[in-house]
């Protein structure tokens, strides 16, 4: 499945309204922490290419960033992973915690 670059909140809004459940992962570009857990969220997403995915860049679209946590009610963090089921924050994790199997486990793939 096409991973979405959230570019606005309405492109966010406009997934949600298309998936039961989605996941997204927002990076920062200039975080060594970051990019290992971004790793992680790559390897989830090529051993589950059916999981719909919305990616955003915490720098580039910094407004998209805090107006998801502001949307959603989960405080912005860097990396975050949040699983959404009907448009609703259900999980999230943070940091050293967005790993493979943290995001399988979440998503309950059974994998």
């Amino acid at each position: 499945m096409t991973e979405h670059v959230l570019r606005a909140l309405d492109d966010f809004s406009a997934a949600i309204a298309q998936h039961v459940r989605v996941l997204v992962f927002k990076h920062s570009p200039a975080c060594p922490i970051s990019r290992a857990a971004r790793e992680e969220y790559e390897s989830f997403r090529r051993h589950n290419p059916d999981v719909p995915t919305m990616f955003v860049d915490v720098i580039a679209d910094r407004p998209v960033a805090r107006g998801l946590a502001e949307l959603c009610g989960v405080r912005h963090e860097s990396p975050q992973a949040i699983l959404f089921e009907h448009g609703k924050p259900v999980w999230n994790a943070s940091h050293h915690a967005i790993t493979r199997g943290s995001l399988e486990a979440a998503w309950g793939c059974g994998c």
